[in-house]
């Protein structure tokens, strides 16, 4: 018996290293880990330390008006997109399927983050607030109508975020559907059928909210583009 366990422990080591190369499997690089190469954003707003994207407000230098940087790599309407975040203090998000404005500013859906309780892992969009909050699914009908279910405790779900340190977030965008993962733990999902305000191909970016003073870090961004036609 000992033998079979040993035997299945050996299997199981050799296995997963393959397990995990699989899931990465189709995925690019999207941050070199030295510089913002691939991506713009407000002069100065934005940099890397220490193989990390980051930008930062203090009372000294706050942020008085929201900026994005912008990722030049592709404009995808399907994709899968896995990266690391840390904040501290504030407000963020990653912006997806966008429409790029003036002013480094952008409008479309975003995977929100926050360091307080109410925002991360929600899908939020400027003209609706939330599309879908933590711990539920929703369908937004072609007929406007909505259907909204409670699949998870909200705040079960925030207790799996590490507050002022690093979270994986994913966000899965196929179709209509969107999901949200962080730490490998759904948070919110959505079919949005909605022919007013349904985002199709878009713009992916980082954001930097004004407020109080605040820290927002990025790193390991990859992703894999299912669909890179427009709508």
């Amino acid at each position: 018996m000992i033998r079979r366990c040993m035997i299945l422990l050996a299997a199981l080591a050799i296995l997963s290293p393959l397990a995990q190369a699989d899931d990465e499997e189709g995925f690019v690089s999207m941050f070199n880990g030295k510089d913002l190469t691939g991506w713009e954003g407000k002069p100065g707003g934005w940099w890397v330390e220490d193989g990390v994207i980051m930008s930062q407000s203090t009372k000294e230098k706050p942020c008085v008006k929201h900026h994005y940087l912008m990722y030049r790599g592709a404009e995808p309407r399907d994709f899968v997109m896995r990266l690391k975040y840390r904040v501290v203090g504030g407000n963020s998000g990653i912006q997806f399927r966008s429409k790029e404005l003036d002013g480094w500013d952008t409008r479309g859906y975003q995977a929100d983050i926050e360091a307080g309780k109410q925002w991360t892992g929600c899908l939020f969009q400027h003209v609706r607030g939330g599309v879908v909050m933590r711990g539920h699914r929703a369908i937004h009908h072609a007929d406007g109508t909505s259907e909204v279910v409670k699949v998870a405790d909200p705040t079960e779900l925030q207790a799996k975020v590490n507050a002022e340190d690093w979270n994986d977030y994913e966000i899965i965008s196929k179709g209509s559907e969107i999901t949200l993962k962080i730490n490998g733990i759904t948070m919110a999902e959505v079919d949005d059928q909605s022919p007013k305000f349904a985002c199709g191909a878009g713009v992916i970016a980082l954001q930097m909210h004004p407020g109080p003073p605040m820290v927002i870090q990025f790193k390991d961004l990859r992703i894999k583009v299912l669909d890179e036609k427009t709508e």
